[in-house]
């Protein structure tokens, strides 16, 4: 066995690939506390969630305003006004939600989950209740979206059709049963 010591490994000119072992190698092993650097983050990346319970419009798709924030490493969720993810970073993200009505659901005909990308419906998660169902129910979305990076935009949004017209409730708060999020996918 030998032992290579140095501070720099660097490939050929005019190649742009440097491999590390050959055929018969099946580990690369660090000394305990080792780190590496410079490989890509799963970034940018937040989550957020619905403080309180809130009202839908029946009806109509309505934007979900997830106003806490578990994190955002870039600082890319607008969890205040526009309630909306815009990433400034290329990519593709999974982007995420969920989304609980339980208050009078033995009213709810429906309960879809949205995700819009610019505006405009991108993905959505659709329940159909049974007329007699009054449990509540979540529905959840996820789709693997691909964003420019300058203004690209995700958001979340509700749909409910009652029986008798009224408002669902959308349910909020610190047990997070409504949450909103997305993160950049290493591709």
């Amino acid at each position: 066995m030998s032992k290579l010591e140095t501070n720099t490994i660097d490939n050929i000119s005019g190649s742009s690939t440097l491999t590390i072992g050959d055929s018969n190698t099946s580990t690369i092993a660090l000394k305990s506390g080792a780190t590496l650097t410079n490989f890509p983050t799963n970034t940018p990346a937040f989550e957020a969630h619905l403080s309180s319970s809130g009202s839908t419009t029946n009806n109509t798709a309505t934007k979900v305003q997830c106003n806490t924030e578990l994190y955002d490493t870039d600082n890319a969720y607008d969890n205040s006004t526009n309630y909306r993810f815009t990433p400034q970073t290329a990519g593709k993200y999974f982007v995420y939600g969920k989304m609980r009505v339980d208050e009078n659901a033995s009213n709810c005909n429906k309960l879809i989950n949205y995700i819009y990308k610019n505006g405009s419906n991108y993905t959505y998660s659709l329940i159909d209740f049974d007329a007699n169902y009054g449990e509540g129910g979540t529905a959840m979305n996820g789709s693997i979206v691909d964003m420019n990076g300058s203004s690209d935009y995700v958001e979340m949004y509700v749909y409910t059709l009652t029986n008798n017209g009224n408002a669902m409730t959308l349910e909020g708060g610190s047990d997070r049963p409504t949450i909103f999020g997305a993160y950049r996918i290493i591709t």
